[in-house]
């Protein structure tokens, strides 16, 4: 890679707060009303200081060894291991596109039906899964410069929106099931866990390793943060998590479709592109850019039939797949200095059945709760079992045939 091609640290970090700015955060925030607002806004806070501390050396390994998230996990789990992160990371990532198109959709056909009295949701699928395709064309250099303007505006934008919601006299916490203070914080921790997977494929191309890294972390979550805290005072100040009720009310008209419009497409972007990305560690032969399109065709048309009841649910299918795998990457990467990829090395069977452990207890943890959610512990004793095995036992690893 050449140093034309690297990006700076502003770029970066402009990218990742507006991976932040979406309706998908503010929902998440308005999850979090049982608990108020003083025990929610303390579970945000704890749950993304814990995402950020997890987000910043994943990036780090892609930012210092110039390799995709899927390929650094041939580290710790050989070629063939690789393939299965790439695969199960694709679904994650068609998922989240489907999520997010038709989370941005709703909210369109509601300003949209307001406004002018139209609405088709199929049309804003449509609509939105055209302008990230777009996006995906212009490339992540030429993106940077188009970023500066759209990011911008949404940060006056969502600052606009957080003193209307905070303005009003509040409604106190909506009748709901009600929700422990860990569990909360899991979801939180779970929204920043989805980003692992991702985030080396944008800081191995940074001109500065660490202080790019970090912007892309602070980006993240002051973004983040910030929605999550407009969906949580949503649902306590407004009585409803609706967004396009919320800026409707609000009075920015023809702005409020802009903001859902730019909102979905900046994070959404980030998820197509990164399936591409995961679908060439499959196969060099395959194009980012040609898989980042067909993922982004094939999540709009699985927007149609999302259920949006399942996205709890979701989260925490994310948090047990990625969790345990990237405890075990870290401790190979950071503990035991493993830096390089073994050629030999089709699958390494000691970390699978870590990874296997790791998965199956944090299942097992779900319907238990602790004050800082499950992923930490999880994370933890899976990694110092990982790390207590290193010392004792050399690499168990399936030779490539």
């Amino acid at each position: 890679m050449t140093t034309a091609d690297r990006v700076s640290t502003f770029s970066q970090t402009l990218l990742w707060f507006g991976a932040a700015v979406s309706i998908a955060e503010i929902l998440t925030g308005a999850l979090l009303a049982p608990l108020g607002l003083e025990r929610g806004m303390g579970a945000i806070l704890l749950g993304h200081v814990i995402g950020a501390a997890l987000l910043l050396p994943a990036g780090l390994i892609g930012a210092r060894s110039g390799l995709s998230a899927a390929r650094s996990v041939r580290i710790s789990f050989g070629r063939y291991g690789s393939y299965a992160f790439s695969v199960l990371n694709l679904m994650q990532l068609l998922g989240w596109t489907a999520i997010m198109i038709v989370s941005g959709a709703k909210a369109m056909d509601g300003i949209t039906g307001e406004l002018w009295g139209f609405r088709d949701e199929v049309l804003g699928c449509a609509v939105i899964g055209l302008l990230i395709a777009l996006w995906v064309l212009m490339g992540i250099r030429n993106l940077a410069r188009v970023n500066v303007v759209v990011v911008t505006m949404l940060f006056v934008l969502s600052l606009v929106l957080g003193f209307t919601v905070f303005g009003r006299p509040p409604l106190g916490a909506p009748a709901g099931e009600p929700m422990s203070f860990g569990a909360a914080v899991e979801l939180n921790v779970a929204m920043s866990l989805s980003w692992l997977p991702l985030i080396s494929d944008y800081t191995r191309r940074l001109r500065r390793p660490f202080s790019g890294t970090a912007g892309s972390v602070l980006g993240y979550f002051a973004g983040s943060v910030l929605m999550f805290a407009i969906g949580l005072g949503a649902a306590l100040y407004a009585g409803t998590s609706d967004i396009a009720q919320i800026l409707l009310s609000a009075g920015l008209g023809l702005v409020a479709l802009l903001i859902v419009l730019f909102s979905t497409v900046t994070t959404t972007f980030l998820d197509v592109y990164s399936a591409g990305v995961s679908a060439a560690n499959l196969s060099e032969s395959l194009n980012e850019k040609v898989i980042a399109v067909f993922v982004c065709v094939l999540g709009t048309v699985l927007a149609t039939s999302v259920p949006m009841t399942q996205y709890e649910n979701f989260l925490f299918f994310i948090g047990s797949v990625f969790a345990p795998l990237f405890a075990i990457l870290f401790t190979d990467y950071w503990l035991f200095g493993r830096r390089e990829i073994d050629p030999g090395c089709a699958l390494d069977l000691r970390n699978a059945v870590l990874w296997a452990a790791g998965f199956a207890l944090y299942r097992l943890l779900l319907p238990y709760s602790s004050p800082v959610g499950i992923t930490l512990p999880v994370m933890l004793l899976i990694g110092a079992l990982s790390f207590a095995v290193g010392l004792v036992g050399r690499r168990r690893c399936r030779p490539r045939a």
